[in-house]
C-alpha cells in the first residue's frame, strides 16, 4: 500500500513525451483509454507489494506499459512464423507458402487497377474466372475450369448445381470429414442432395454403386480419402469403373480429390496420390481440389471437368458468394505459370520442400549447427546441440502415414523449461514454433525458407544470452 502514492496522475503521464508520440501516431481516446487501463492494473500490482519502490521506477514502468500495449495493439494479429516443424503443409502456420512470382502478382495486383472483369481487347466487360480458366485447362487437358474460395465451396457449388434435390451415390469407406468438423455428409445436406450410401467401411464394390442407381440419382460421386487410409481386409471401386458404370447410366462422376496435384512425386517417394490429369484422363465429369495444399498456392476451390457441366455452375447465383478476389486469382495465376514453366521443383516451395534428398536435409542441418555452435560457443545455458535424423510429414491432409527422412537440431537447455523456452520463442516477432522430444527441442530444417537460419542463430542467441 506504501506504494499506492506514488502511481502519477493521468494527465501527468500523458504529458509525457513518448505518450504524446503515440497520440500523434494514434486515436487519443485509444491512448488515453489505454493508459487509465494500465494505470489501475499497476494499483492492484501494487496492492501486494510490501517493499517500498522508487517512484521513478513506478512512473517509467508504466510509460513503458503503454508503449507495448498501444504498439502491440495497432500492429494487428497476423505475422510471420518460422516453421520449423518439419510439418510441410501446416494447417495452424497458414499452409502453403507462395511461390516468388504469386507474391509478385498479388503485390501488383493489389496496389493497382486491373483488368479482373474487363476484356482489353474488346473494351468490355470480361470474366474473372478468364485469368486463370486458360491456365487451368492446359495443366490438367480438362474442357473447363473454374475456381471458388476453397474445396468445400467447390463441392458445394457442384452438388448444389447437379444434385439439389436428388440423390448422390457415395461410398460409406468416402464419407469423410476434410477438417475443422468440416463433414461430406454435412457438406451434402447443406447443398440439397439426398446422400445414398453404398458398401461398407472398408469394402465397396462397383456393383453396390449400380444396385443404388434410380431415377432418384443425380450423379455418382467419390472423395479422396487423402487424409486417412483403411488398412488390410479392404475393396474400393476405382475412377475408371465408376467412370463406366456413369456413361452406362447417363449419369456424371463427381470426384473430390481434396489435395490436388499437378506434379507426380513419385520419385520423391510420395506415391499413392493421384494426379489433376490422370483424374481427367480417366474420364471423371466433375474434380475438385484445394489451391493452398498440393498445389503449393493460396486459399482456392478448383473445379475442373466437362464444360457442359461448369458452364452450369457459372450461371448459379450461389457463385457470386464463393468468388475469390483479384488477390486470389492473382496468386493462383503466378503459382499455375510456374507450373507451365516446366520448374516446380525449384519454383513452388512446397514442391521444394517435399522433394528434397535426404542428404540435401543433412547438409543443411550441418549449416544450421555449425552457426547456431558460432554464435552459441561456450554458453552455459546449453547443454548440448547436436545434428539430429528426423522424421518430417507432409500435413495438409495427404500422405497421413508417410515418414519423410529428415534432419535438424536438437537442443538441450541448462536451468531453463523446455515449454518456456518454446513458449518465448512463439512469443517473438517472426515466431519460431519447433518440435520436441525427450525434454529437448528439435528444429527441423525441411520447412525452413531462405533467410531463416540466420533468424533462428538470433532468436536462440537472445533467449539464452540472458540466463547465462
Amino acid at each position: 500500500m506504501i506504494n499506492l502514492k506514488k502511481i502519477p496522475p493521468i494527465d501527468e503521464i500523458l504529458r509525457q513525451e513518448e505518450i504524446q508520440q503515440l497520440i500523434s501516431r494514434y486515436k487519443r481516446d485509444f491512448v488515453v483509454e489505454t493508459t487509465r487501463t494500465i494505470v489501475m492494473e499497476t494499483r492492484e500490482e501494487l496492492r501486494l507489494v510490501t517493499e517500498e519502490i522508487d517512484k521513478n521506477n513506478i512512473f517509467t514502468t508504466i510509460v513503458d506499459k503503454i508503449k507495448l500495449k498501444t504498439e502491440k495493439a495497432n500492429a494487428g494479429t497476423l505475422q510471420r512464423v518460422i516453421n520449423g516443424t518439419g510439418v510441410v503443409l501446416h494447417t495452424n502456420l497458414g499452409r502453403a507458402p507462395l511461390a516468388e512470382r504469386a507474391i509478385k502478382y498479388m503485390q501488383e495486383i493489389g496496389g493497382s487497377y486491373n483488368n479482373l472483369e474487363m476484356d482489353l481487347d474488346q473494351g468490355e466487360r470480361g470474366s474473372r474466372y478468364y485469368h486463370v480458366e486458360d491456365l487451368l485447362k492446359r495443366l490438367t487437358g480438362a474442357e473447363a475450369a473454374l475456381v471458388v474460395n476453397n474445396n468445400a465451396a467447390a463441392v458445394m457449388l457442384g452438388l448444389t448445381t447437379l444434385a439439389a434435390g436428388k440423390e448422390v451415390i457415395v461410398s460409406r469407406g468416402q464419407l469423410v470429414e476434410i477438417g475443422g468438423a468440416f463433414r461430406i455428409p454435412e457438406v451434402m445436406k447443406l447443398s440439397g442432395a439426398r446422400l445414398m450410401e453404398v458398401g461398407t467401411t472398408n469394402k465397396t464394390y462397383v456393383s453396390d454403386y449400380a444396385q443404388a442407381i434410380s431415377e432418384e440419382t443425380a450423379l455418382l460421386f467419390s472423395a479422396h480419402t487423402s487424409n486417412y487410409q483403411i488398412i488390410g481386409f479392404t475393396a474400393e471401386v476405382s475412377m475408371k469403373e465408376l467412370v463406366s458404370l456413369g456413361k452406362e447410366n447417363g449419369l456424371p462422376v463427381f470426384m473430390d480429390l481434396g489435395s490436388g496435384i499437378l506434379t507426380s512425386l513419385d520419385d520423391s517417394g510420395l506415391k499413392g496420390e493421384p494426379t489433376v490429369q490422370e483424374c481427367v484422363q480417366a474420364g471423371a465429369d466433375i474434380i475438385t481440389f484445394s489451391g493452398d495444399k498440393m498445389l503449393g498456392g493460396p486459399q482456392a476451390g478448383i473445379i475442373v471437368g466437362k464444360k457442359e457441366y461448369i458452364e452450369i455452375m457459372k450461371k448459379k447465383q450461389l457463385l457470386r458468394a464463393l468468388r475469390v478476389d483479384k488477390l486470389i486469382l492473382s496468386a493462383l495465376e503466378g503459382t499455375l505459370l510456374e507450373y507451365l514453366s516446366g520448374d516446380p521443383r525449384e519454383k513452388i516451395p512446397i514442391i521444394q520442400m517435399l522433394t528434397r534428398s535426404q542428404e540435401q536435409m543433412e547438409e543443411k542441418a550441418e549449416n544450421l549447427l555449425l552457426l547456431l555452435k558460432a554464435r552459441l560457443k561456450d554458453n552455459k545455458a546449453l547443454s548440448s546441440i547436436k545434428l539430429i535424423l528426423l522424421e518430417d510429414m507432409v500435413g495438409g491432409g495427404a500422405y497421413p502415414n508417410h515418414k519423410m527422412p529428415g534432419a535438424g537440431v536438437e537442443i538441450e537447455f541448462n536451468n531453463l523449461s523446455l515449454e518456456k523456452a518454446a513458449g518465448e520463442l512463439r512469443l517473438k516477432n517472426p515466431a519460431l514454433v519447433t518440435r520436441r522430444q525427450d525434454n529437448k527441442m528439435l528444429i527441423s530444417v525441411r520447412t525452413l525458407l531462405p533467410g531463416d537460419e540466420e533468424e533462428i542463430v538470433e532468436m536462440v542467441a537472445r533467449l539464452v544470452e540472458d540466463r547465462e
